[in-house]
């Protein structure tokens, strides 16, 4: 099953996400996509880490800024013998950050399209989280503009292959797809 979990920032989508991941009673894998370039940033994640470690679960937490179709199919391929794993990434928004200031265009359309092809066949429970970043102005600078672009065009193409589409706001969840 795969869920995408949108939201604004500090919308409460990655608390909720953690909260679905945990219901569900499965070896939690949390695969990390921020890397901390500033103090802020720094503390956004030890906020993260801080909440998973009271949240007193059992996460195997992977940190990975690129790479995430190679990783995900080392988990898919544990599936097959293993079915008692769920994945959630944590944020699909930071990753594409990741890609447009490390890789040039062609490596990063290669990543985009490795992993939805993963998706598209992956026989594991996956948990997305990403930021919602086309609700506000367009923005003045050229980068930005290719950043809401492409995060918008990967949300469409992740939200036809989710079994799961969940909106938050004001940390309120609001189904778009699927059932809670």
């Amino acid at each position: 099953m795969i869920t995408l979990v949108l939201g604004g920032a500090k919308s409460g989508k990655s608390l909720y996400a953690e909260k679905i991941a945990i219901q569900s009673q499965k070896k939690l894998i949390y695969i990390a996509t921020a890397q901390a370039y500033d103090n802020e940033m720094e503390q956004r994640i030890i906020l993260h880490q801080h909440r998973r470690i009271e949240q007193n679960v059992n996460w195997h937490t992977i940190e990975e800024p690129i790479a995430l179709a190679n990783l995900l199919e080392q988990f898919n391929k544990k599936v097959q013998t293993d079915n008692h794993y769920l994945v959630l990434i944590d944020c699909l928004t930071l990753w594409l950050t990741n890609l447009l200031c490390k890789l040039d265009q062609e490596q990063r359309q290669l990543e985009i399209d490795a992993f939805l092809d993963l998706l598209s066949h992956s026989q594991l429970d996956i948990i997305l989280v990403s930021n919602e970043t086309g609700l506000g102005i367009v923005p003045m600078d050229q980068l930005s503009r290719q950043f809401i672009d492409l995060a918008g065009s990967l949300h469409q193409q992740i939200a036809l292959l989710a079994d799961r589409v969940i909106l938050t706001v004001a940390g309120l969840p609001l189904t778009l797809k699927g059932i809670l």
